[in-house]
């Protein structure tokens, strides 16, 4: 399965909507999204991740380094994961300790 992503402006952030499986054969859309949506300002991001059913380390990866590039530029950027599954990944990784991580998009964007 491939990756979709979609993004909307919602207030004052941007959010980008994640479906699909990502994994190093899909990733580069993503990623590509991702940094072009940084570049062009926005860096108040929130990642929706409620219907991926699939992350390999490259996402992971691929998180990491947006997070990386938003907080170089004063910016700041949410997960919102619903899914225990995907969840378990952030925990085992420790990169729930380095994300913003929320349950529901209203969360993320409240927060």
């Amino acid at each position: 399965m491939d990756v979709q992503v979609e993004q909307e402006v919602v207030g004052t952030r941007t959010v980008v909507r994640v479906a699909g499986e990502v994994d190093v054969a899909s990733a580069d859309r993503l990623r590509e999204q991702l940094a072009r949506t940084v570049a062009e300002g926005g860096t108040d991001l929130v990642v929706d991740l409620t219907a991926v059913s699939f992350m390999d380390s490259t996402g992971l990866g691929l998180l990491v380094g947006t997070l990386k590039r938003v907080r170089t530029a004063g910016g700041r950027m949410a997960l919102v994961i619903d899914s225990d599954q995907l969840m378990k990944i952030f925990t085992i990784t420790g990169l729930h300790q380095v994300f913003a991580i929320h349950g529901t998009l209203e969360g993320a964007l409240a927060g």
